[in-house]
């Protein structure tokens, strides 16, 4: 099943129904949009533990992750 762009509303991330990954987003900035898909759908997701959140914050830095068009960026907001 296609992913229907222009129904989507913007920046507002949702759960892929198929397809390999786990979320997906239609990112929109400066009149571009552009359809993500981030993160692996056969991993759980423990962000309420707090050690495995600084982890991961750490290893994908997500102190500078400022591009809206990048699955980092959407996958740090998550966390």
């Amino acid at each position: 099943m296609a992913i229907d762009k222009a129904k989507m509303k913007c920046n507002s991330p949702k759960r892929q129904i198929s397809g390999g990954k786990k979320f997906v987003v239609k990112a929109c900035k400066g009149g571009k949009e552009k359809i993500i898909r981030y993160g692996d759908a056969n991993m759980t997701i423990k962000k309420n533990i707090p050690a495995r959140r600084k982890s991961f914050r750490a290893r994908h830095k997500c102190e500078t992750a400022k591009d809206v068009f990048s699955a980092r960026y959407w996958s740090c907001k998550k966390w």
